[in-house]
């Protein structure tokens, strides 16, 4: 008598569930990190550094604004207001939700980038505004909606020193 060897039986559902597992696993992973990230984590690590911002401060501009030596990829018109404010403004939007499903996809984004030295102020939130703060309380960033002149629908960030 010989002993027969069957193969395992495959349940054709449990191979796609784990197909679809693999395949979905570098998705999410880059949902988490943004393409700006490490621009962001440059900005922020010089808000609380010594000499602030200076060595990112750039030509003046019209107004109060500067221009700034880093940018966030993917996003446009970052700058300085004065030397304790950058912020940067992302693509436009033609519809509000648009808008508003950008601001919450930032947010969460920024989140992500910066965990672990900054948190949401739930009680300075409110729709298509937030505020995080370092650890410390030395600098915060705003992430709020905004209607540009064109009438297109953009997120701001905002990061800027706090007063002591």
């Amino acid at each position: 008598m010989s002993a027969m060897l069957h193969a395992p039986r495959r349940t054709p559902g449990l191979c796609a569930l784990t197909v679809a597992l693999i395949n979905t696993a570098p998705i999410v992973q880059a949902a988490e990190v943004p393409s700006y990230c490490a621009e962001l984590k440059q900005v922020a690590a010089l808000a609380l550094a010594r000499d602030k911002f200076a060595s990112i401060i750039g030509a003046a501009r019209e107004g109060n604004f500067l221009d700034s030596k880093v940018s966030l990829p993917g996003w446009g018109d970052c700058s300085f207001y004065g030397t304790r404010t950058y912020t940067c403004d992302s693509q436009g939007f033609k519809t509000a939700d648009e808008g508003n499903a950008a601001h919450r996809k930032v947010l969460e984004e920024v989140k992500s980038c910066l965990r672990g030295g900054w948190t949401e102020d739930e009680s300075r939130a409110s729709p298509g505004y937030v505020v995080l703060h370092d650890e410390r309380q030395l600098a915060s960033i705003t992430i709020n909606t905004d209607l540009t002149e064109k009438g297109e629908h953009i997120v701001r960030l905002i990061l800027f020193l706090r007063s002591r």
